[in-house]
């Protein structure tokens, strides 16, 4: 059977997976395979091996409208894949966890593909039923043209405070390795805040990081109307009324005994990346404990660093503490 645009349009099986130069590549997909697929990046678990490859410029001369979307935007290392994990139902909504074409228009130029993936991101097997995208960091930087194009789309800011998030981001190798490079790559977007990008410290870099995106949520705010922000130690300290203020938010029908099993079973007792490691809340603030005196330099560099630019990072967080997430 030979697929038409429409078919691919329509069908969230024919997953626009990225995209390889003037080539849009497809990867064949179902319901268990979003619902299985951690991350739809390099990480994705197909339906079925093969790809099919589609000139972008015919994708984007007949670009359909988008369909409602909600969006999960997040800092990073803050429970943003546990929540979406959370609202995903294997037999109902999808939720698209990192999509790997949406984080390469973070580094792109505007020229149409945003709409042509939002599209793609915006099918649905049911269509009574919402569809959640979670960004990544690289794809905050597309917030203005996300909001401007859609300002009445749902959507959930996953952040935290400045101390926990140094936590988060400088407690390994791995993980400063991953800031130097993200901050690297979005030199543009971070790099004017701290002068000579190659010359910043690690608690610089993620000094500045955070603050971008604190900046980048609070302007959007302005805009999204049905924005609203989620503190992620709140969440972590009590899921069960974080995840239903999510549901509520997005539309996507949890009934209170859906969320209790879904609280209190393995999904919150493992880890959220790798769900064969028992991860818990208890173990991440022991981890938070163990960490702290390593990193009390660090943390002193950042906190200067913020405490210089305390205008702007007082205004970001009130803005975004005005809008909460709410049963």
């Amino acid at each position: 059977m030979t697929l038409t645009l429409a078919d691919l349009y329509a069908s969230p099986d024919h997953y626009l997976h990225s995209f390889d130069g003037d080539t849009a590549v497809f990867v064949p997909m179902d319901r268990a395979a979003y619902h299985r697929s951690i991350f739809l990046d390099a990480r994705i678990s197909p339906a079925e091996d093969g790809a099919l490859r589609v000139p972008v410029a015919a994708l984007i001369e007949s670009i359909p409208a988008s369909l409602p979307t909600g969006w999960i935007m997040h800092v990073a290392h803050c429970g943003s894949t546990l929540l979406a994990r959370a609202l995903d139902d294997a037999d109902a909504n999808l939720v698209l966890r990192e999509p790997q074409a949406l984080r390469q228009l973070a580094f792109g130029p505007p020229d149409g593909r945003l709409a042509l993936t939002t599209a793609m991101l915006s099918k649905r097997y049911r269509p009574d039923l919402p569809t959640i995208v979670k960004g990544n960091v690289p794809t905050n930087f597309l917030l203005p043209r996300i909001s401007a194009a859609t300002p009445d789309a749902p959507m959930i800011f996953l952040y935290l405070p400045l101390r926990e998030y140094l936590f988060a981001i400088l407690r390994s190798d791995n993980h400063r390795t991953w800031l130097r490079n993200v901050t690297t790559q979005l030199g543009k977007h971070v790099g004017g805040a701290i002068g000579a990008l190659h010359n910043a410290s690690d608690a610089q870099r993620a000094a500045a990081l955070w603050l971008a995106q604190m900046q980048l949520y609070a302007d959007t705010a302005g805009i999204m109307v049905n924005a609203r922000s989620l503190d992620a130690e709140m969440f972590f300290a009590d899921p069960t009324t974080a995840l239903t203020a999510a549901a509520a938010h997005f539309g996507v029908p949890l009934s209170p005994r859906e969320i209790e099993a879904r609280v209190g079973g393995a999904l919150f007792a493992t880890y959220s990346k790798n769900p064969a490691q028992s991860f818990g809340n208890a173990d991440r603030l022991a981890r938070r404990n163990d960490v702290e005196a390593e990193l009390s330099v660090d943390l002193d560099e950042a906190e200067r660093w913020i405490a210089a630019r305390e205008t702007e990072a007082s205004s970001a967080l009130a803005t975004l503490r005005a809008i909460p997430l709410a049963v």
